[in-house]
């Protein structure tokens, strides 16, 4: 089961990063300037914030089945309505679609996780199913890149649209939720609701944990946007390399970061095995990893191409290291009939971080140079850090800890 979430974020990373890959061909061609460019992401940023916070309590109230096949088939055909884009206001039109269907992949994957997984195996999990965004930008290069070459960049949009259509021809009829995590979710917390029905957003939002772990999200989640939509660009513009060179060389980072989903889970089921409570294993596992995100600051002052592309390797592990982690995080607090509606709660606040320092990259990009901004997204994840520790209060047990949260809410 943890299968299909992987694939599915292999060709969400796959479909989003297409426009990265030919963002130069495509700058060329629509004449858009680097403030252009930024506005065209801030388009799939503003979508994917707004929908964070309606999939999680639609995938909830729907089930994962039919919540997850729903927002594949969505972003799927939204992807190969790129290759219509005439300019780049319709270009920015078609991310925006995009960015609706790519919100609801996270809190489905959650929510699988919830069902399937203990508490001590979570992180790990969630460090697999997040290792498919790792696959799917590598793999974006040089397929990308050969279909654009060989085909034209509206061919290559159509080809990895439909890829996400054929993971619905298999997820459909075979997923399942377990009868296990039925049961327990009677049995849990939630079924003070009365059943197993969706809890209140209103009461979620006031909860300490969601609180917090959106204001964390906020300047965590954005540098991996950067990285994802900037990097070719700066490739190209910054090091001089061309379109095959890109698609040689611009998978290499994320590659390394997917190492990071299985490491950062690995290492707090360490700590959890050795005696450290969840709070502490969870906590101390993201303040790690946050602090190899330093890398990403060097790399914009080396003068060889390949210690940089090194250097933003280490930044991209140190992110997907975070990430296991805080992915884990709901279902250590929360009831599984909560865990998407949290998840894509706090994720509006990477959507709102994403938007704010996207249109900032653009701005500085274009009247200064990428080195402030690559200082900035080398200090945000050690803001994220703190702020987990000293915001967000212990990580316990769902049924202990929900009640306290609920308490409090109401």
């Amino acid at each position: 089961m943890i299968a299909f979430v992987f694939w599915a974020t292999v060709i969400n990373y796959l479909d989003r990063q297409t426009l990265s890959v030919a963002a130069p061909v495509l700058r060329g061609q629509f004449h858009m300037s680097n403030v252009d460019y930024s506005r065209v992401v801030f388009a799939f940023m503003l979508a994917y914030t707004i929908m964070n916070g309606a999939s999680g309590p639609l995938i909830d109230r729907l089930g994962t089945r039919l919540g997850y096949a729903l927002t594949m088939a969505w972003w799927s055909l939204a992807t190969i309505l790129h290759a219509f884009a005439q300019g780049a206001i319709s270009l920015g039109a078609f991310r925006f679609l995009l960015g609706m269907g790519e919100a609801g992949n996270w809190p489905a994957g959650v929510k699988v996780v919830a069902e399937w997984f203990p508490e001590r195996e979570r992180a790990l999990a969630s460090g697999i199913f997040n290792t498919g965004s790792s696959v799917g930008a590598v793999l974006a290069p040089p397929i990308v890149a050969a279909i654009l070459l060989r085909f034209g960049w509206r061919t290559a949009f159509v080809a990895v649209g439909v890829v996400g259509l054929l993971w619905l021809l298999i997820w459909c009829p075979v997923y399942r939720t377990p009868t296990e995590a039925r049961d327990r979710g009677k049995k849990g917390a939630g079924a003070n609701q009365g059943d197993d029905a969706p809890l209140p957003v209103s009461w979620l939002l006031r909860t300490r944990f969601v609180q917090s772990f959106t204001l964390a999200k906020v300047f965590m989640d954005p540098c991996v946007w950067f990285y994802t939509f900037w990097f070719p660009e700066y490739l190209k513009h910054a090091r001089n390399f061309n379109l095959a060179e890109i698609g040689k060389y611009g998978w290499i980072p994320f590659a390394v970061g997917g190492a990071g989903n299985l490491l950062g889970g690995w290492l707090s089921s360490f700590l959890l095995s050795r005696g450290c409570t969840l709070t502490v294993a969870r906590k101390s596992a993201v303040t790690f990893f946050a602090v190899l995100m330093l890398s990403g600051i060097p790399a914009v002052l080396v003068r060889e191409a390949a210690i940089s592309i090194a250097l933003v390797s280490v930044a991209l592990l140190g992110y997907t290291g975070s990430l296991a982690n805080m992915l884990a995080m709901p279902a250590d607090v929360f009831p599984k009939n909560a865990v998407a509606s949290v998840y894509g709660l706090a994720s509006m606040g990477s959507g709102f971080g994403g938007m704010l320092f996207t249109l900032i990259t653009g701005w500085v990009v274009d009247h200064y140079s990428y080195t402030p901004v690559f200082i900035g997204f080398g200090i945000l994840p050690l803001i994220c850090a703190t702020l987990i520790w000293t915001l967000m209060g212990r990580l316990e047990t769902s049924e202990t800890q929900f009640q306290r949260e609920l308490n409090d809410a109401r």
